[in-house]
């Protein structure tokens, strides 16, 4: 269950964007007074309405984001941007508010110019459709490649306030965030002070959509929004610490998360979910250096598609995991509990039939010990299945 956010409304429709009768428009509106922070793709090929996202809510904070799925306007030069701001300009006439406050955020094709023709004709709808239980609409509205809608919801004490948070997010190719993942956009009841939910958003997205890989391409277009809409009158939580901004930090790390393995679980073709975790560290870099080397490698992730404990390729992804130091003698591996490399030797207890009987369950855990330090972290990912490369070799078919 998605529960309603107060002061957060949202309408979906089909504007026949890129593909005919395709819910593929949507409208999140925010209530007067909601505040926004967000985190945004780090590629140096930003897609235009990033670049426009970023310069608006530096100025304001948001009446309305307006998210479009078919075509990612990247790639697309100054014509891209005067497209998102025409399409800014349509949905504030219709609010009645700067074109400023609006969010523009596409997903699609790169490389193409934005239908906004289509786009501002389907506004009316999407408007018409407001509604604060539209969550699981606009989860499918956001969506290109994803074989079904995300989205994750929790309710929460602080003090005497029932506060809700809800989001929902849309990714399965294209996936290796630097800080945010394809699209994301959560809202809460809370009252939250800017500063405070910046702070927020960027702890959470570091445990939950910077933790998470495909395919290890980082997306034009990434964004995470955490909209607050202070709807439920709680005293403002003004600042990075103390109880209240722990437990709805903590909330708000949960839908995160939920939302980041929902990606993997959905990612094209994939038939497995796997969790990397490496222990024993000398500092988290490290062991993310190590975790990603091992996520990336296509050896490793077709391996994992065939069933095959070829725990080989596991060990020669943390060989060459770009960290100054490993001493290849303390270096233990894992398979779910079953210890597969001890002491950077085969473990006298491994057999190629209980590699087989791990290798086989949908969900696998990869353990990683360095013997160098305290340091810890853990990464998701998928294996690489011929429907992959299928997915996106047909992509824009």
């Amino acid at each position: 269950m998605l529960y309603p956010v107060p002061g957060i409304r949202l309408g979906t429709t089909a504007a026949g964007i890129r593909k005919k009768d395709r819910r593929d428009l949507v409208v999140i509106e925010c209530a007067p007074g909601t505040q926004a922070a967000a985190t945004f793709t780090q590629n140096r090929f930003c897609a235009a309405p990033i670049t426009v996202a970023r310069a608006h809510l530096a100025k304001s904070a948001p009446r309305a984001l307006l998210i479009n799925t078919g075509f990612a306007n990247a790639g697309t030069g100054e014509p891209g941007i005067e497209d998102a701001r025409a399409c800014c300009t349509a949905l504030a006439s219709q609010l009645g508010c700067g074109a400023a406050e609006i969010l523009p955020f596409s997903t699609g094709v790169i490389g193409e110019r934005l239908p906004r023709e289509r786009i501002v004709a389907g506004l009316p709808s999407c408007l018409a459709s407001l509604n604060q239980n539209g969550w699981a609409e606009a989860a499918h509205g956001i969506m290109t490649t994803d074989t079904l809608p995300k989205g994750s919801s929790r309710q929460v004490k602080i003090g005497s306030r029932t506060v809700t948070v809800t989001g929902i997010a849309k990714g399965a190719g294209m996936i290796r965030p630097d800080m945010a993942t394809m699209l994301a956009f959560v809202a809460t009841d809370a009252a939250v002070a800017p500063p405070a939910l910046q702070a927020c958003v960027s702890a959470a997205v570091n445990q939950s959509f910077n933790r998470i890989t495909v395919d290890g391409d980082t997306s034009t277009n990434d964004a995470c929004v955490l909209l607050a809409s202070g709807a439920t009158g709680n005293p403002v939580i003004d600042q990075a610490g103390g109880e209240a901004y722990t437990v709805l930090l903590g909330t708000i790390t949960e839908v995160f998360m939920e939302l980041a393995q929902a990606i993997v679980r959905d990612a094209e073709g994939a038939t497995k979910f796997i969790t990397i975790e490496v222990k024993g560290g000398r500092t988290e870099s490290d062991c993310l250096a190590v975790a990603y080397t091992i996520a990336h490698s296509p050896l490793v992730k077709t391996a994992f598609f065939a069933s095959d404990p070829n725990w080989g390729r596991i060990l020669a992804a943390i060989g060459r995991a770009p960290i100054a130091r490993l001493d290849v003698a303390k270096v233990a591996i894992y398979l779910n509990e079953l210890c597969v490399v001890r002491h950077g030797a085969p473990d006298a207890g491994y057999t190629e039939a209980k590699g087989f009987t791990v290798m086989r369950l949908p969900e696998i855990r990869i353990g990683v010990e360095l013997g160098a330090g305290t340091a810890s972290t853990r990464v998701w990912t998928s294996d690489l299945s011929h429907d992959y490369v299928r997915i996106n070799a047909e992509y824009r078919s």
